[in-house]
């Protein structure tokens, strides 16, 4: 099993380690007490830990009027080397005045990468996962930059949204894709769009991408491919084991990887925060059975990237641990069952 390091953010004379919490909606109020439990279980492998409460979230905008208090952000910046972030209820339908709080987090914060590891658990310790792979999805342009409109055509109502794609985001996170496949064991990194249909967005990021390995030879000894994002939900769900690190625009990277167990960090280069890849989940909010694997993985994630990487060993390993012994399941990954007596 290979854990992928990230570029460490790491300082030698870090005594306390100051993290935000933001549970935000549903679930994110009782997956995120778990990250915090396994993240003071590590004990001495971290500095001390000091937690602060912060709000964000559909529920603080029908409270207060704002989704994320600005109150949050400063203290965020100002105050904490790294955040947890749970989980929002985003409406489907418009609601004046609210936006989601965590696509604006990523853009105030500059957390321009999104990375989500993908990784199976052996049932045998020790045996190679046949699943391994990391996503690495941009985190701040694509159709997420939410400039919509609607008008009144020839035919009735007409709505546009523009997708922003830059060359400065696309290299930047081609960067980040290439450092984090150079660092494991297969060195391969697929590039994923759609450019035979959009020519020019896509077109922009595929090139941007591709372009890298000119300026830095270090990436040399990455093997680049291409794919469809349509062929590559194919691919996923037929041979998911041919991808090693996979690297797209934010949309198509968001797609991709959406699926409640996994993991997740938003990186930049100040700045770092875990945030579990699930939804709110209303319908089980509450009942006791939501699953905190992703959001524990993600607050592993997150002091691997701070450069504690025996403290997230340790959560890994015991999340791995459980989940072989299968004594305690939620429904996600199976029937509900006790630990034995």
């Amino acid at each position: 099993m290979f854990r992928t390091p990230i570029r460490s953010l790491a300082t030698a004379t870090r005594k306390s380690l100051t993290i935000g919490l933001i549970p935000a909606d549903g679930i994110g109020k009782e997956v995120i007490p778990a990250a915090r439990t396994a993240i003071e279980a590590v004990g001495s492998d971290i500095p001390t830990p000091k937690f602060i409460d912060l709000a964000a979230g559909f529920e603080t905008f029908a409270r207060t009027g704002v989704a994320l208090p600005e109150e949050t952000v400063d203290i965020l910046y100002n105050d904490c080397d790294c955040a947890l972030f749970g989980s929002v209820s985003s409406p489907s339908k418009k609601v004046v005045g609210y936006s989601s709080p965590i696509v604006a987090l990523r853009k105030k914060l500059d957390l321009y990468a999104n990375i989500r590891p993908v990784l199976s658990v052996s049932p045998i310790p020790g045996e190679p996962s046949k699943v391994d792979m990391v996503v690495v999805r941009e985190n701040t342009e694509c159709l997420y930059v939410k400039q919509e409109q609607q008008t009144i055509g020839e035919h009735g109502k007409e709505a546009r949204a523009t997708r922003l794609i830059t060359e400065r985001a696309s290299t930047r996170i081609g960067r980040m894709a290439f450092e984090l496949a150079l660092a494991r064991p297969r060195k391969h990194l697929t590039v994923i769009h759609k450019s035979n249909v959009l020519s020019v967005t896509d077109g922009l990021f595929r090139e941007s991408v591709r372009a890298i390995p000119a300026s830095d030879p270090r990436f040399e000894a990455v093997t680049v491919a291409e794919q469809l994002v349509d062929s590559a939900v194919y691919r996923l769900f037929r041979e998911p084991q041919i991808y090693d690190v996979m690297v797209a625009p934010n949309l198509y990277g968001d797609i991709l990887s959406y699926l409640g167990v996994v993991p997740s960090v938003n990186a930049g280069d100040n700045f770092i925060m875990g945030e579990p890849v699930h939804g709110s989940a209303p319908d089980i909010f509450g009942q006791g059975i939501a699953n905190p694997v992703a959001s524990i993985r993600s607050a592993a994630l997150m002091l691997r990237h701070l450069g504690y990487t025996q403290a997230a060993d340790r959560i890994d390993n015991a999340v791995d641990s459980v989940l072989r012994e299968g004594q305690l399941l939620t429904p996600t990954l199976g029937e509900v069952r006790r630990p034995r007596r």
